[in-house]
């Protein structure tokens, strides 16, 4: 089976930085496509950024130049590193991952993480 697991989420004053991870295991295979996801109170998970295999990053409009999405696929991991955050990046991080698994069969399917919280305080 595989497993996401985010860390490095917490609470941080307006300004601050965090650095979240995404630690991927299990019969993994490869893993294509990456991404941070986040959802507030009361609305709808949000995508944050992605990044390919390759390393190419993609963000949404909201944190382009705050952020940074980075791999490590040796590692079957991902980061993302959150700088001079703002109230309203509070809420739970998401990473998903498109994984390839050879056993019992293979195939390709989407996994998410259980969600880390990030709080900034104004």
């Amino acid at each position: 089976q595989v497993q996401l697991v985010e860390s490095g989420g917490g609470l941080v004053q307006a300004g601050g930085s965090l650095r979240l991870s995404c630690a991927a295991s299990g019969s993994i295979f490869s893993i294509g496509f990456m991404g941070w996801y986040r959802q507030a109170p009361g609305k709808q998970r949000e995508l944050v950024a992605t990044i390919t295999s390759g390393g190419r990053g993609n963000y949404a409009d909201s944190v382009k130049g705050r952020f940074t999405i980075s791999r490590d696929n040796a590692k079957n991991s991902m980061y993302l590193q959150m700088n001079s955050l703002k109230p309203e990046d509070t809420g739970v991080y998401y990473c998903k991952g498109r994984v390839v698994i050879t056993t019992p069969v293979s195939s390709e399917s989407d996994y998410w993480g259980q969600g880390t919280q990030v709080t900034v305080s104004s």
